[in-house]
């Protein structure tokens, strides 16, 4: 992956929601135009959500998403339906499409209120208004509302500019922009990763090192076994040492108290969730008893390893620590279960595959259940007794050290 280009985590997501046969799939195509998505007059051509990561001007680069109709049926329509809502839950901006010739039908208003009640910011598009033009002096018009035609290109326009407008309104978040400075040393430890494809690195190192060039921070780069060589040659004390989650064990007795620690892992849970109330779930762990179920879960899928952190070493180093035998149980990619009303904790991964949307819906899942969730990179600090240390470079005291 190019280190200049934006990761689809890091991207706006659009997605266009509506009946079927509302012209979803030609209005997408016609507000990117490019012919993302198959068009047919056939109602429920799209079963399985379809998306794009491009440069959409005036927004920049977005993740487009077309989805099934929430108005399908049968055991099939189940399924797309259940597919289209877990898009729901990584939507930054929503576009209810409406098919002019019906208007706002029973159903329209069913994913309408499915969009508020998640606070989503959304447009309503009245789509083949070519077919229906009077249907313009029946509604009232808002910054909301756009009448379009994917036929003509009708409103293509307006509704790019809504699109902008709510796009403008999402704050740019940081990952180290507050606590380093220009001209200051970063130590990342990056031991080889066997689950990222050879020769590169996987996503949160290419995001840091992206942000730390920006900022005009040095990153010096190394591996666990040459870290105490690393630190011994530099001239200057680093401002932070960054290492990977796993490698917390060995890197905390290299690294002296006086130099500040903490992991990609950590950083990421600040940057996409609430990493204060991961700490404060972490301590869940001195309170597991055999058969308590802790759901271990990652954001991405990739093939799993013979050491794979989340399916191996986790639970290894938990059974370790709580001296118990948990019931285990593990999730990847967009699977993340919506009732969890069965498990003593979650433990989640850093969520760099997930946009913020999409991991602030696992954890007010979470929270709506009064079910502790943690991440990767505070548990395995924490089981080292490091976790303090490890969150005091992002300005968190731990309640009860």
């Amino acid at each position: 992956m190019d280190l200049n280009q934006t990761p689809s985590a890091n991207r706006i997501h659009i997605a266009f929601f509506g009946m079927r046969n509302a012209g979803k799939s030609s209005l997408m195509n016609a507000v990117t135009g490019q012919n993302i998505a198959v068009v047919s007059e056939i109602k429920g051509t799209t079963t399985d959500p379809v998306q794009k990561s491009m440069e959409l001007l005036p927004l920049g680069p977005v993740t487009v998403i077309d989805t099934a109709g929430l108005d399908d049926s049968g055991a099939l329509g189940i399924l797309r339906t259940e597919k289209t809502m877990q898009v729901l839950r990584k939507t930054d901006i929503a576009v209810l499409v409406i098919n002019a010739m019906y208007g706002m039908t029973s159903f329209d208003e069913q994913i309408l209120n499915q969009i508020t009640s998640q606070q989503i910011p959304y447009v309503l598009a009245y789509n083949k208004i070519d077919l229906k033009p009077d249907l313009k002096r029946q509604i009232t018009i808002d910054e909301r509302t756009v009448f379009v035609s994917a036929a003509t290109g009708e409103g293509v326009k307006e509704l790019k500019e809504k699109l902008a407008h709510f796009a403008k309104r999402k704050q740019e978040k940081f990952i180290l922009k507050d606590i380093v400075a220009p001209k200051d040393t970063v130590v990342l430890v990056i031991p080889i990763d066997k689950a990222a494809p050879k020769g590169r690195l996987i996503l949160p190192q290419q995001q840091v090192i992206r942000e730390l060039l920006d900022i005009g921070a040095t990153a010096v780069m190394t591996q666990d076994d040459n870290l105490a060589d690393t630190l011994g040659n530099l001239k200057t004390k680093p401002r932070l040492v960054i290492t990977d989650s796993q490698a917390f064990a060995k890197v905390s007795k290299i690294v002296p108290e006086d130099m500040e620690l903490t992991s990609f892992s950590i950083l990421f849970s600040r940057y996409k969730g609430n990493l204060e109330r991961q700490v404060a779930a972490v301590k869940v762990l001195d309170t597991i008893k055999d058969g308590d179920k802790i759901l271990i879960a990652e954001g991405c899928t990739h093939h799993r390893q013979c050491d794979d952190i989340g399916t191996v070493k986790l639970p290894n180093w938990i059974r370790k620590y709580t001296k118990a035998e948990p019931q285990f149980v593990f999730t990847s990619g967009t699977e993340f279960p919506q009732d969890l009303s069965g498990y003593r904790l979650v433990i989640h991964c850093g969520g760099c595959m997930l946009n913020e949307r999409e991991m602030q819906s696992r954890l007010q899942t979470a929270q709506k259940q009064n079910v502790p969730i943690s991440n990767y990179g505070t548990a395995i600090a924490y089981m080292n007794g490091i976790l303090q240390r490890t969150v005091r470079p992002l300005n968190i005291e731990l309640a009860d050290k």
